[in-house]
């Protein structure tokens, strides 16, 4: 087995949602970001590729090329769990940590690991979603941006 970790961060700019686990979430802002800013799958592929020692998801996706730009993350969460399965591995579980002020996370938790689930192929327990703030400290606290953080656990299929 292998463990991995991820890690992303986005600002708040203009916009009316963010999207967050693969649902989109209705917010006063939306977030800076090369495709759709996505904190949640991206923390997620990043603990992914982590944990099969594939470098992150900016090798693999990079913002540099437009073919990127203002895609859905789902894809590059379909694409490294082919990665993952290509390479004979299987998703034990994923535990990942929304963290902000705003918005509210647990209202659309259950509908994200719904989603991360079906696109990693994995049962919904598999998939744990959870937020915290940082109790008005720093750039979330100020509500300035979002960020996630996830760790997997794979395993040889």
């Amino acid at each position: 087995m292998r463990i991995g970790q991820g890690f992303d961060v986005h600002a708040f700019g203009e916009g009316d949602h963010v999207m967050l686990g693969g649902v989109r979430v209705a917010h006063s802002q939306g977030v800076l970001a090369h495709s759709d800013g996505d904190v949640v799958l991206h923390a997620l592929c990043d603990a992914l590729l982590g944990a099969l020692a594939l470098g992150d998801i900016g090798k693999h996706f990079p913002p540099s090329d437009e073919a990127w730009r203002g895609a859905d993350s789902r894809s590059f969460v379909r694409a490294v769990a082919n990665m993952l399965a290509e390479r004979g591995y299987s998703l034990g579980n994923a535990d990942i940590t929304v963290i902000c002020e705003a918005p509210k996370v647990g209202p659309h938790a259950q509908a994200m690991r719904e989603v991360i689930a079906a696109d990693l192929g994995v049962d919904i327990d598999c998939i744990s979603i959870k937020a915290t703030t940082t109790e008005t400290l720093g750039f979330t606290g100020r509500r300035e941006g979002i960020a996630a953080l996830a760790t997997v656990l794979v395993q040889r299929a």
